[in-house]
């Protein structure tokens, strides 16, 4: 196996008849876009870090996924956007949480890496940062869509908070997309690892964070170790849960602790970690990994996990449920 990568969209309360079949169409479809994206970037010979921030694009741009256009809202009616990265040949990584103007906030995680000396940018400065080394700015009405917003009211609403205005402009939906939006509780993410020709591995996360948070909260996506982690020396990991539980756990990081240091077999690793350390805790969430020598795993345990996998002479496998294959 010369090259490998796995995807997910985020995991949540996604069982068997609460999709309808567009739905499950739609997810099922959009995973295999992705998919595809990343492995035809490995197919030309391209690195696992080019591979992964092709196939978040593709995520972060369908508003079926809460990343990017599709984010869910904060309790201002704002979309703030986090991400990160991890090059698993130099352990290079980058982040940046709370952006509101960067159409690709996967891209401006990379961007650290490459044009800084730093790993974790936030806020506005992420955003300048993100326009300085010349990536695209958009509107932040271009992250809206219907049906995020109408599940920030009805969030709201329960919590007994105001409802702010609706943003001016709002587009109605053109797409016929919202009515198709899964809404998976809080654990909406997406993510991509990768294992290119050369052998190197790498990680990507990237999300809206939980719908109607509050006061800048910031949870797993971005931070090195927590939703994201890669090293050659043991995988790569992409997580997507309730971030709070990830970053007491240090989730992505663990995983790969146990297969560099304990020997374990990936799928041992994730298995370990997520059914016994995360549910022991009372999270709940999922994760994907890859290793150098081609392994690939998910685990979640959470009733679905939108996710794909793909490597080199092996078909495309497309997941939804907890029975899927």
């Amino acid at each position: 196996m010369t090259w490998a990568l796995v995807a997910h969209g985020g995991a949540g309360a996604i069982a068997r008849g609460q999709l309808s079949p567009e739905q499950e169409a739609a997810y099922r479809d959009a995973m295999g876009v992705a998919a595809e994206a990343g492995a035809a970037v490995l197919r030309a010979g391209g690195s696992a870090m080019d591979a992964v921030e092709a196939a978040v694009h593709v995520l972060e741009d369908d508003p079926l996924f809460n990343a990017g256009r599709g984010a869910a809202f904060t309790a201002e009616g704002r979309n703030e956007l986090d991400a990160s990265i991890m090059d698993g040949r130099t352990l290079g990584a980058g982040a940046v949480a709370g952006v509101t103007t960067t159409r690709h906030p996967i891209s401006a995680a990379r961007a650290v890496i490459e044009g800084s000396a730093h790993v974790m940018l936030g806020g506005e400065g992420a955003d300048a940062f993100a326009r300085s080394q010349g990536l695209e700015q958009v509107d932040p009405i271009y992250f809206f869509t219907e049906r995020r917003w109408r599940a920030l009211e009805k969030g709201l609403a329960k919590l007994g908070l105001p409802i702010p205005p609706r943003p001016v402009g709002a587009p109605e939906d053109a797409s016929g997309k919202a009515a198709l939006v899964h809404e998976e509780g809080k654990h909406g993410t997406v993510g991509v690892v990768a294992l290119d020709s050369e052998g190197n591995v790498a990680a990507g996360t990237s999300t809206g964070g939980s719908s109607a948070k509050r006061w800048g909260r910031v949870g797993d996506s971005p931070i090195i170790g927590a939703g994201t982690y890669a090293s050659n020396k043991g995988c790569a990991v992409s997580c997507t849960g309730a971030g709070e539980y990830f970053i007491r756990l240090g989730v992505a990081h663990e995983i790969n602790a146990l297969v560099q240091h304990k020997g374990l077999s990936l799928q041992a690793a994730a298995n370990h970690v997520v059914q016994d350390d995360l549910t022991a805790l009372g999270g709940e969430g999922g994760v994907i990994a890859v290793a150098p020598d081609g392994q690939m795993a998910w685990s979640f345990n959470t009733s679905g996990m939108y996710r794909a996998r793909i490597a080199d002479g092996q078909p495309l496998v497309v997941g939804v449920y907890k029975d899927d294959p």
